[in-house]
């Protein structure tokens, strides 16, 4: 399912010291990150993060159809208006 992240609420976690910066996603009353957001959060490098999400998924620890979903984002570049999808997991998967 591809959701439009305008119909999603965004926060910004943002430490004391302004070393980590994470965009959060609340949609259907979840958080949601990234895999980038993921490893920021956690300190990581993103395929840590990646890899961990399959062996979770391998192992049927959690379903992806009930943590995983894609949003469609629409960025500025230049004159011009891109979509990307981008794929974010919920809270029991953070």
């Amino acid at each position: 399912m591809l959701d439009r992240i305008s119909e999603s609420k965004f926060l910004l976690y943002e430490t004391d010291d302004g070393k980590i910066n994470v965009d959060v996603v609340l949609k259907d009353e979840n958080i949601w990150l990234s895999q980038r957001g993921m490893a920021e959060l956690f300190d990581v490098e993103q395929p840590a993060i990646a890899k961990h999400l399959i062996n979770i998924y391998a192992d049927e620890e959690l379903t992806k159809d009930s943590t995983y979903s894609k949003m469609e984002l629409v960025q500025k570049e230049g004159n011009r208006s891109v979509k990307r999808s981008i794929e974010i997991y919920n809270l029991d998967a953070i």
